[in-house]
């Protein structure tokens, strides 16, 4: 553990972690493992709203706290930075994006949700699941299978509330300028549901982020290559906070 961030650790800067769709704190076992601080945030996955999945995160989180969202997680922290910008010390968005729903993005995860109706959630984990990762890890077994459990696990009513979340997403783009605290934007090169040049247009938004792309890794990039992000993360968490540890002007 890299020494500055175990004085930081002392001073109570805890790092939440926010899983993405049918993910869990199992996502994110390399960085649990890495550093001390860092926990899984407080349960959000049966919500059907990001606001409300924002709330309960909030509800149970120490008055400051650095965040680290990944996919739809990410999406989450955009929410917390909107409602309580002041308790947020820095800000890492991992293999997202800040788009509204694109056109066919529904017809997409309705079909995904309609496999899960009709054959199980082990079929629309099949279906989803191997996109997610690059080419290269997909007949890997033994990597592929703790990840395919721990989305099967989270149930067909979980996905169906998240992909409500999802379509019915608020814009958030216009929050980027304003963030001021140290920003990490990452994603894997392989990663084709968020591609690198979609974190390079958000980290040019972003007055003090920093873009990490990691080659050769897909868009379960904490799983993938916790090596490569794990040292991404603390270069992060080794950049000065501003005092105010607020964003510029009023987030709403």
């Amino acid at each position: 553990m890299d020494a500055n961030y175990e004085r930081r650790a002392e001073d109570g800067e805890q790092l939440l972690l926010l899983p993405g769709l049918i993910c869990d704190s199992r996502i994110f076992a390399p960085q649990v493992a890495a550093f001390d601080t860092a926990v899984a945030a407080a349960d959000y996955g049966d919500a059907d709203d990001l606001g409300a999945m924002a709330d309960r995160v909030l509800a149970a989180a120490p008055s400051q706290f650095a965040l680290l969202g990944h996919s739809m997680g990410a999406r989450v922290a955009l929410e917390i930075i909107r409602r309580a910008p002041q308790r947020v010390t820095r800000l890492a968005l991992i293999s997202t994006g800040v788009h509204l729903p694109d056109p066919g993005e529904a017809a997409k995860r309705h079909a995904l949700r309609d496999i899960g109706r009709a054959q199980g959630m082990a079929a629309l984990v099949d279906a989803w699941l191997p996109p997610m990762v690059a080419p290269a890890r997909r007949d890997d077994a033994a990597f592929m299978a703790p990840l395919r459990a721990m989305c099967i696990d989270a149930g067909l009513p979980r996905f169906e509330a998240q992909v409500r979340a999802l379509l019915n997403r608020p814009e958030v783009e216009s929050l980027l300028p304003r963030l001021n605290c140290p920003v990490l934007v990452a994603t894997g090169s392989e990663d084709q549901w968020s591609p690198p040049d979609q974190h390079a247009a958000m980290a040019a938004l972003i007055p003090n982020a920093r873009l990490v792309v990691v080659e050769g890794s897909g868009h379960m990039l904490p799983r993938e290559a916790p090596d490569a992000l794990n040292a991404a993360i603390t270069d992060w968490l080794e950049r000065p906070v501003p005092s105010d540890v607020m964003t510029k002007g009023e987030v709403r």
